[in-house]
């Protein structure tokens, strides 16, 4: 079977789960986008994932797809510079982003869906102003004790700042909240930590009227069913569309 094959079967496959889950919730199937996390697999799969039919990508680092970029753009797949398109790959950079690889961010991604601070944001401002674009955002909410994890607390001082500056940074349009569950088996503990984002974008859109809390961007391929039950408007699917992470050597 060849490779181009199997992947359009694993986002056929990921496609009747979104689908199931959606009819389930009492959702339409429009209201979830579906982000392909391409991050450690080669820019041909990511190519392979853009022929079966996929427009949105997940990467972990700026240096990383810097590289995949250039493949990309050999393969003649363009890649979009606003976070969702029809015709070119919407890239997003999922991971966490240290301040001195902002300005190369804001060149490469279509969006960065991991903002944890208002340094971080006013640095991506000031980049995508210099870029002469505008930059979509997520705000990264830490809801889960595990240490590894990156993203504001939802009761800091810090969130509350970031919120009530985010409207004079007008290269920078946020969008909405992203998290990631803690890893846990028990399917509860993802449910607990998808329900309290949607209440804290409820909350959030309300106090804070003059930005946009439309996405929410919750569910990997472990837990994306509940995800979706619990409002996830953009699942991040990586293992269930391109198996297994290589390992690095």
């Amino acid at each position: 079977m060849s490779g181009h094959q199997h992947i359009s079967e694993n986002i056929q496959r990921v496609e009747e789960r979104i689908l199931t889950a959606c009819r389930q919730a009492g959702r339409e199937r429009i209201h979830v986008r579906l982000m392909a996390v391409s991050k450690t697999h080669p820019a041909e799969l990511l190519a392979e994932a853009f022929t079966a039919g996929l427009r949105l990508f997940g990467e972990n680092r700026v240096q990383e797809f810097q590289e995949k970029k250039a493949a990309l753009d050999n393969l003649r797949i363009p890649v979009a510079d606003t976070f969702t398109s029809d015709h070119r790959a919407a890239v997003h950079l999922i991971g966490h982003l240290q301040s001195n690889k902002t300005a190369r961010a804001a060149e490469i991604f279509s969006a960065v869906d991991t903002v944890d601070s208002l340094k971080l944001a006013q640095r991506l401002n000031d980049a995508a102003a210099r870029a002469k674009r505008q930059l979509s955002a997520l705000i990264e909410l830490k809801l889960s004790e595990e240490e590894a994890k990156t993203g504001l607390e939802a009761d800091s001082s810090e969130l509350a700042e970031l919120l009530e500056q985010l409207p004079d940074l007008h290269h920078l349009q946020t969008r909405g909240l992203m998290t990631v569950a803690p890893f846990d088996e028990n399917p509860e503990t993802a449910r607990k930590c998808f329900r309290k984002l949607r209440q804290l974008r409820e909350e959030l859109a309300a106090r804070y009227p003059r930005l946009d809390f439309k996405e929410l961007s919750m569910g990997m391929s472990g837990d994306f069913e509940i995800a979706i039950e619990e409002g996830s408007t953009l699942v991040r699917i990586g293992t269930a569309i391109f198996g297994a992470r290589p390992k690095p050597a």
